[in-house]
């Protein structure tokens, strides 16, 4: 009886692959393209501790992130996802199947007044490929000089019964632009980039208003280069994520609202920043939608916005500066660009002497052949929309790349590389060259084998 009883168990554990130590061969795939790992965590701390919590390990069916150049890094961020799977049984997890970056409102919240005094947690969702055998996840987090300031270490186990499914029945949703559609040689669409436009402050009945309001959107971004002239490699969906209530959350006047992902002004007691904190609740509703990079807009005349390296952008639909803030913020999001304007009454810098941005559109000296240095003095045709924001024709002219101090934030000590842009002002009516450069690379990173 005891020995059946231990066949059985040998059995039975033998049916279970991926709760054991797997190991990935060449002969092998590590990653499941049919699914996506959702990785909730919570960060917390204040100005000085930093602490990362898992939280929640999700499955969705299907892989709407990129499939090439899956083991390096866009840009290095300010924190960073690391997937390694074991070459040998009886190694450490020593091959690197996935990376990505990321920036995060916990960490700017970090450099304000309040986490002096105030201990708070942030919700964040990263998702990756689904592994198709053990791996180790390394979750990174860097200060403000680029080095580690808190990691954390933990093994997925594809086969574990308590990653939850999600996405069985998504959001009612539209596809406003396919890309390849128009082109002779299409490109497979599992290589475009899915961006997903999000309804927040729209009721039911307001989802008429808010599919103009995304079109609206889409054109905007499409009026900036790169991106008009790259639009083939994107694909657009429109979530219409219902609200209780029309509009969204004005703290400063009282005005809280029942809606989608409970946005709301004044995050840091900044009049204009919009911004959500319920990043669960986001993916919730995205989950079982294909979608990469987020566009979130607020049915709202409040002028405001926010954008988040790799998390999302949010922006107010119905402020005569809609179209320019939409496209800004894209640019935090989606490109990782850095705000080009300044003003010196913040209460901690993000930038130094001693340590170059990662930010491809500011510099600080350091090391500022990996950003420019080959651009400045060279003239550039000013590539921009058939008319800006107002309605008016843009002067076509050329702009000569250079040094201008001042961006980030700080009037010194950081440099931008034209006098003006679509990241510094809401006037200006295109991205410099130096921002479009650092967009046509990204682009070219999600959707192109690189050396």
């Amino acid at each position: 009886m005891k020995r059946i009883t231990l066949l059985l168990v040998l059995s039975a554990l033998a049916l279970q692959p991926a709760l054991c130590g797997n190991v990935w061969d060449e002969g092998s795939t590590p990653l499941d393209l049919d699914r996506t790992l959702r990785l909730n965590y919570v960060f917390s701390g204040t100005s000085k501790t930093q602490e990362i919590a898992l939280a929640e390990l999700c499955s969705i069916d299907g892989w709407a992130g990129r499939r090439v150049n899956m083991d390096k890094l866009p840009l290095r961020g300010n924190g960073q996802i690391i997937m390694e799977v074991r070459s040998t049984e009886d190694g450490d997890f020593d091959r690197v199947v996935y990376m990505t970056s990321f920036s995060t409102l916990f960490q700017e919240w970090q450099a304000t007044e309040e986490a002096t005094t105030t201990r708070k947690a942030f919700e964040n969702v990263f998702l990756v490929p689904m592994p198709s055998v053990e791996a180790r996840i390394t979750v990174r987090l860097f200060d403000f000089h680029g080095n580690v300031s808190s990691e954390m270490k933990h093994v997925v186990k594809p086969g574990d019964i308590l990653i939850r499914p999600v996405g069985n029945e998504a959001t009612p949703h539209e596809w406003i632009w396919k890309g390849g559609e128009n082109l002779e040689n299409e490109l497979d669409q599992e290589h475009r980039i899915d961006i997903a436009i999000v309804a927040e402050g729209y009721t039911e009945e307001e989802m008429d208003l808010f599919m103009a309001d995304a079109r609206e959107a889409m054109s905007s971004l499409w009026a900036h280069e790169p991106f008009g002239s790259l639009k083939e490699r994107f694909n657009v969906v429109c979530v219409k994520s219902p609200s209780k209530e029309s509009e969204v959350s004005v703290p400063r006047r009282k005005l809280w609202k029942d809606t989608a992902v409970g946005s709301h002004f004044d995050t840091f007691y900044s009049d204009r920043y919009l911004t959500t904190l319920n990043l669960f609740r986001l993916h919730d509703i995205l989950a079982g939608i294909p979608y990469e990079h987020i566009i979130i807009l607020a049915n709202t005349n409040t002028y405001g916005g926010g954008g988040i390296y790799n998390s999302y952008t949010l922006t107010t639909a119905h402020h005569p500066g809609f179209r320019p803030v939409v496209v800004h913020e894209f640019g935090h999001s989606f490109a990782g660009l850095a705000d080009e304007y300044y003003y010196d009454d913040q209460y901690e810098e993000q930038y130094y002497p001693d340590t170059e941005p990662w930010e491809q559109n500011i510099t600080t000296m350091k090391d500022f052949s990996s950003k420019w240095e080959d651009m400045v003095g060279k003239k550039f045709s000013n590539q921009v929309s058939a008319v800006d924001w107002r309605g008016k024709k843009p002067d076509p002219g050329t702009v000569t790349v250079g040094t201008y101090e001042g961006g980030g934030y700080q009037s010194k000590g950081v440099w931008r590389g034209s006098l003006d842009c679509r990241m510094n002002t809401n006037s200006y009516p295109a991205f410099c060259p130096v921002c479009q450069r650092a967009i046509g690379r990204i682009i070219e990173f999600y959707t192109v084998e690189t050396d």
